[in-house]
């Protein structure tokens, strides 16, 4: 029974030894039968030693277009905070933010009733002024449109004919006393005949005067009443005054746009009460739209009117908007040793936005040197807008974080990161880490492109092109 034992422990001590030592021949047949076949049939790009084989091209100087590589951000054309003519409390509020309107467009509507009250009174008091004026008139016989002549006043007429008829009178009179007074000197009249006829023309001078101070009394009066009609005249043109003001108040309480753009502020409501000093809504014109480049005093003297500039923005990246200075403020700014060039880009698609970030070239007279390298040779990252290649340095792949500039056909400037004798990695860019061993091999050539300086094409859609 003893032996039993021993022989059986012994048996089981064996069964799991071999277990053991066979059991990685196992996993290695069921899970290595891949690698097994890879190694039969290695990668023309991975030798049996495991290093990876890339194509390389030497950095390429080319002549390129003298630029000046500056930041700066959009604004809009114009801003305008759309204030209201009258206060009143707002009844309609037809656009919201991000509306686009056209010139004259309604943003907003205030109560009008106190206005439209305030005209009907106005028209009830012209109506009043235009009665007063056509009877001031009419004692004056002042026709439409009609000069004022107080001699053709008919109370004046009047009185001139009857002044004129006392002095005809008068005069006669005065005849008939004289021919008796010379025929009392002779004796040929007896004296109480004289005195007759002497007190007729006394009474008849007295009545021609009283006629004639009729007569300018009612020149007078009529002149005055002249002067009532031209206070008539002013009393209509104040009461007409007061009816246009008083339609311009219901004008007023209609809040339109000043010009043509996008609503990018409203912060009223239905309800609510404004003032003169409340603001309705804020409107922009972003086409064309403002690009601000705050360029270094050293380029002060290269900077003119109009020159072409290139502005990419991280939102749209590949894609290179093209503009043309319009503004150069003449002042720099003594902290940052910087001054404002405004250029002024198209933007029919409201595509660029106000306050977006942008890195743009002044495309300036003349040309100079540029490192180039493939443009398939840079990896770029949409979310931080930076760039960079891997050069191969002693065996050995670097990376390099570059700043580009100008595209000369399926090649791309780089203005900083690598030295003019880097040799650059082509291909297997994801598969590369800083500090990789890795063979090399030359790159296909290229064709070759006569100039340089040509804007960068964007993969989709096409570059945005100034109309």
């Amino acid at each position: 029974m003893r032996r039993y034992k021993q022989f059986s422990n012994s048996a089981l001590r064996r069964a799991l030894a071999i277990i053991i030592l066979a059991l990685p021949l196992i996993v290695s047949v069921g899970c290595g039968g891949p690698n097994t076949t890879e190694a039969k049939n290695p990668s023309p790009e991975t030798p049996a030693g495991g290093t990876l084989t890339v194509a390389v091209v030497p950095a390429e100087n080319q002549p390129v277009e003298a630029s000046v590589q500056v930041t700066g951000s959009f604004v809009a054309k114009e801003s305008s905070d759309v204030a209201p003519e009258t206060g009143g409390r707002v009844i309609e509020t037809p656009v919201d933010v991000g509306a686009f309107v056209k010139q004259g467009d309604v943003i907003a509507r205030l109560e009008d009733r106190d206005a439209k009250l305030r005209l009907e009174q106005a028209a009830a008091v012209e109506q009043q002024s235009e009665a007063s004026l056509r009877q001031a008139q009419s004692r004056i016989g002042l026709g439409q449109g009609q000069q004022f002549n107080p001699g053709n006043v008919p109370e004046v007429l009047s009185a001139k004919a009857n002044a004129d008829s006392a002095a005809a009178q008068a005069r006669l009179a005065e005849a008939d006393a004289q021919r008796y007074a010379n025929l009392l000197k002779t004796g040929d009249v007896s004296q109480s005949a004289y005195e007759k006829y002497r007190t007729q023309a006394d009474t008849a001078q007295a009545q021609a005067a009283a006629a004639r101070q009729t007569y300018e009394a009612t020149l007078n009066n009529a002149r005055q009443n002249f002067q009532g009609a031209l206070s008539a005249q002013a009393s209509l043109s104040g009461s007409r005054a007061a009816g246009d003001m008083a339609r311009k108040a219901i004008e007023d309480t209609v809040i339109r746009a000043p010009f043509a753009g996008y609503i990018s502020a409203r912060p009223i409501a239905v309800g609510q009460y404004v003032a003169v000093t409340s603001k309705i809504a804020t409107l922009l014109r972003i086409n064309p739209i403002h690009l601000e480049l705050q360029v270094p005093e050293v380029s002060a003297p290269q900077m003119k009117l109009s020159v072409a500039v290139e502005a990419s923005v991280p939102g749209y990246p590949g894609i290179i908007f093209k503009g043309h200075v319009t503004a150069i403020n003449p002042a720099v700014d003594p902290a940052s040793r910087t001054f404002t060039v405004i250029a002024e880009f198209p933007n029919n698609f409201a595509t660029l936005k106000p306050g977006m970030f942008a890195t743009a070239r002044i495309l300036l007279p003349g040309s100079s040197m540029g490192l180039f390298v493939p443009r398939s040779a840079v990896l770029t990252d949409a979310t931080t807008n930076s760039s960079q290649v891997f050069f191969i340095r002693d065996g050995h792949a670097r990376v390099a974080v570059v700043q580009l500039g100008a595209v000369l056909g399926d090649t791309v400037q780089v203005l900083s990161g690598i030295s003019p004798d880097a040799v650059i990695a082509t291909n297997h860019l994801t598969d590369l880490f800083d500090g990789m061993v890795v063979k090399t091999v030359p790159a296909p050539p290229r064709p070759k492109i006569p100039t340089a300086g040509a804007p960068m094409p964007p993969p989709a859609p096409k570059v945005a092109k100034e109309p």
